[in-house]
């Protein structure tokens, strides 16, 4: 657009050139989180990079905590390197705080490259690990990584998720906000302040970091503006047990073992006895599994929680974010969703470039009150198909209703029919638990009559038929042996192109080729690897699962069961968001061992389920009437199609919620 030129003929030249000055300092010196001028004087809608990356002030402190964990008689410091823009402090404005508390930083890395933290001759910060050190501080954040107590340069003792983990984060949101103590060495004196931020921290991490995020908001700590837990834990029980079936051969203590520095492994062993000891690998809760799930204290939370989560995760499984949403929409809280097909991955691996500016906007917001209107967006994105995504204005979607679902024996033993109809009272399917067999074997001969399973589908669907949510199955079975495990999966009975979450890269490959996200230097350039898709075409595709060991039927500790008496007992389902299209079927199993995934109980029983009594609580967007809709004209057999040309076969994902 063309605009009258002005007369500058009777502007001095002077003046020009101190105009010109002006402008060009406003741009170097501009506020904290600076944007473009809005008309009007509105408040700015998005934070540029006006700030030096290599002039910014790069620092560690030592925070004390107040616990005691390694029991030397003095409180543990933590340490907190952190990165933040030079010029705001030579004003005389303040920056917010986006922190990443975790235990990896010098045992195992962070992200996709596994970055570690690095020092100089002087023990000074050089490489920050990810990106946000290279894309925000520019933009006016400063940015914190602390390292958990007991590992690399911080005093005290691992816990895995207890007093002294989320104190470890806590106490530096206190110190950021002028209520805890920070000094300038480990053991020294001499106090150092957060003078320089406004005190508003935004915490985010992958898994363990994510966890940490997840605990200290469940302390209601002031000043923690908003949290970005991703792939993370809500409740510890929940990572190592399912109703008292253990998914890990280890416990907490072989976790601390493994990330606590060298020399707080040695300081630490009467902490790795309480880990042991207050962990029993019978699947019992026990007041430390009570002190480490942060669902329960959902309602102090204060910051607002944007949840990422992938769908296929088989390390920090979906039933953690499933149930820390539910308890946070009861609170009320301000929260946000991503759930992608992966399986334990960073969104900064697997969507990019829409990933870094939503997560931008996300802090502006929460951090800077920016009004970018991002709270009114669609609360959730879904991966349908690699790299396909949709939007729910609120999640799950509105009209989505719990119906109950139930089994019913077919013509041939062992393959049954899944309707809205009870079974007659008295019908009875039977498997003897195999530890060899997994989802995968069950679901690939789903029409088949094998003694290791117990299946029932609906007929091919006329419409598509989607769940959103978490689902539970209440059994009543009897076994015939003292001890049992049992499990049950929704399946999709169709064929699909879907990531591949079972390959070592869990639904990404890492390319090549590498770009940068933000300002760099020789020592930490913000340049990565780009990934993507890893994609495999199934006939099948187990979406959600859950476990249980039967001798924990009455709830908290197991009780001796009797062969030969029925017990009942419901699994929770994790989480899920599925479409299961037209044309394919929805498949209820229940078996025993869900190989790789749980460990086998002590005897391999044969199982009696009481299909009269059992039923299938599913979310269905639309309720019951959707399913009669999705289902209509009743169940059909559908010839075997064979084996699908992909079976998974998991095996037991690595007990360290990292990378």
């Amino acid at each position: 657009m063309r605009t009258r030129p002005r007369d500058t003929a009777r502007i001095p030249w002077t003046a020009t050139v101190l105009a010109a000055v002006a402008a060009l300092l406003a741009v170097l010196v501009a506020p904290a989180g600076a944007a473009t001028a809005t008309p009007g004087g509105a408040k700015p809608k998005e934070s540029r990079p006006v700030y030096s990356y290599d002039r910014a002030v790069r620092e560690s402190v030592w925070v004390d905590i107040k616990v005691d964990g390694d029991g030397d008689g003095r409180s543990d410091r933590v340490a907190v390197d952190i990165i933040r823009p030079r010029e705001p402090a030579e004003q005389g404005r303040r920056v917010p705080v986006i922190m990443d508390a975790s235990p990896y930083y010098s045992c195992c890395g962070r992200g996709n490259e596994s970055q570690k933290k690095t020092y100089d001759a002087q023990g000074n910060p050089v490489q920050f690990p990810l990106y946000y050190d290279n894309y925000f501080v520019p933009r006016g954040y400063a940015v914190a990584l602390v390292d958990l107590a007991g590992t690399n340069r911080s005093d005290g003792c691992v816990d895995i998720g207890g007093r002294s983990d989320i104190r470890s984060a806590k106490a530096v949101v206190d110190w950021l906000n002028g209520r805890a103590r920070g000094y300038s060495s480990r053991t020294g004196r001499t106090a150092v302040t957060a003078d320089w931020t406004t005190g508003a921290v935004g915490m985010i991490g992958k898994s363990y970091d994510g966890t940490v995020a997840n605990g200290v908001a469940a302390t209601g700590v002031e000043g923690l503006k908003t949290i970005v837990p991703i792939g993370a834990i809500s409740s510890w029980y929940d990572y190592y047990f399912a109703k008292g079936a253990a998914l890990y051969d280890g416990g907490p203590d072989g976790l601390s073992d493994r990330i606590e520095s060298p020399e707080a492994r040695t300081r630490c062993q009467a902490v790795q006895r309480k880990l042991a000891e207050g962990a029993p690998r019978n699947g019992d809760r026990t007041p430390l599994w009570s002190e480490r799930d942060y669902v329960k204290d959902a309602d102090k939370v204060r910051a607002s929680v944007f949840v990422v989560h992938g769908a296929q995760d088989l390390n920090v499984r979906t039933k953690h974010f499933g149930q820390w949403w539910d308890a946070l929409a009861q609170q009320g809280v301000e929260r946000k969703i991503w759930l992608s097909q992966t399986g334990h991955v960073d969104p900064f691996d697997f969507r990019r470039d829409a990933w870094v500016p939503t997560l931008h906007r996300w802090f502006d917001h929460y951090l800077l009150g920016y009004a970018n209107g991002i709270e009114r967006e669609p609360m959730a994105d879904i991966e349908r198909a690699p790299d396909q995504w949709s939007t729910d204005r609120v999640w799950p979607p509105s009209g989505t209703r719990t119906t109950a679902l139930r089994p019913a024996a077919g013509p041939v033993a062992g393959v049954g029919t899944l309707g809205l109809a009870p079974a007659p009272s008295g019908t009875t399917a039977s498997f003897t638990d195999d530890p060899k067999l997994n989802e995968g074997d069950w679901s690939a001969h789903i029409d088949e009559s094998t003694p290791g399973k117990a299946g029932f589908t609906t007929g091919p669907l006329v419409r598509d038929l989607r769940l959103s949510g978490s689902s539970t199955v209440r059994l009543t079975v009897t076994p015939s042996t003292a001890s049992a495990h049992l499990s049950a999966v929704l399946v999709d009975l169709g064929p699909a192109t879907i990531r591949n979450y079972a390959a070592d890269g869990e639904g990404i490959r890492t390319l090549t080729d590498s770009s940068c996200w933000g300002s760099g230097t020789p020592g930490d350039t913000g340049c990565f690897k780009n990934t993507a898709a890893d994609t495999e075409q199934v006939g099948y595709t187990v979406f959600s699962r859950g476990w249980a060991d039967l001798g924990h039927y009455a709830g908290g500790k197991a009780r001796p069961l009797t062969p030969g008496k029925p017990y009942t007992l419901t699994l929770d389902l994790a989480a899920t968001d599925h479409v299961v299209p037209a044309g394919h079927r929805l498949a209820l199993i229940v078996a025993g061992t869900d190989a790789g995934l749980i460990e086998p109980a002590a005897t391999s029983p044969r199982l009696t389920v009481d299909l009269g009594r059992t039923s299938a609580e599913l979310p269905f967007v639309g309720g019951r009437a959707a399913f009669a809709r999705a289902t209509a004209g009743g169940h059909r057999p559908v010839p075997h199609p064979g084996t699908p040309p992909y079976g998974f076969r998991p095996s037991a994902p690595s007990h360290v919620p990292a990378s």
